[in-house]
């Protein structure tokens, strides 16, 4: 990748008296110098800003993750300026989810607009996935996994093609709550 880069020991860019820096690069992968690489990670920094915690959970959607500039933090996930005035006329933004639930050797499908709410009500030993939905999908996964479930209740088996879903539904996700801040953010993204 950096075979096209000029060969030579010293860092390539010039200093204040417009003359080849040419100090040692030591260890970088590019033809500079320590003090070139910190000015431009400084100018990265500047213009894509650091995605990291936000002090705070954004107030407009919940996220944790944010992106630090020079000029203050934005939520990475609706991109909400950190410290703005939220508009009180506008309700919080709604997502409806299927969730998954695990207690002992049982499975939990519900639906929620408010997961942290609803499911602080229920005993579970872990939040499997949730998935984007209303009670129309919550109930086509009763009638999907009917053969499991449970009396005439939510709670089915932890039958092989359930947890096959919540497999597909939880791959790639480390934490579900994270992927429903996302939700959370897009929504409050698209209503402006």
């Amino acid at each position: 990748m950096f075979d096209s880069l000029p060969a030579g020991p010293g860092c390539v860019l010039p200093d204040d008296d417009g003359q080849t820096c040419g100090r040692e690069t030591g260890e970088s992968p590019f033809p500079l110098c320590p003090a070139h690489v910190a000015v431009v990670a400084e100018w990265a920094e500047g213009s894509w800003g650091v995605t990291d915690l936000l002090p705070a959970p954004c107030a407009a959607c919940g996220s944790r993750v944010g992106v630090r500039y020079p000029s203050g933090w934005v939520c990475a996930a609706c991109e909400w300026r950190v410290g703005d005035v939220l508009d009180d006329g506008l309700p919080p933004p709604r997502v409806d989810v299927v969730y998954y639930l695990r207690f002992r050797d049982r499975i939990k499908i519900g639906t929620t607009a408010n997961p942290r709410q609803r499911l602080a009500r229920i005993w579970h030993d872990e939040v499997l996935a949730f998935e984007r939905g209303d009670r129309l999908v919550e109930r086509r996964r009763h009638e999907q996994f009917a053969d499991s479930r449970l009396d005439r209740s939510e709670w089915f088996e932890a039958a092989p093609e359930l947890e096959q879903h919540v497999g597909r539904l939880a791959a790639g996700v480390g934490d579900p709550w994270a992927l429903y801040a996302r939700w959370l953010g897009e929504a409050a993204a698209l209503r402006g």
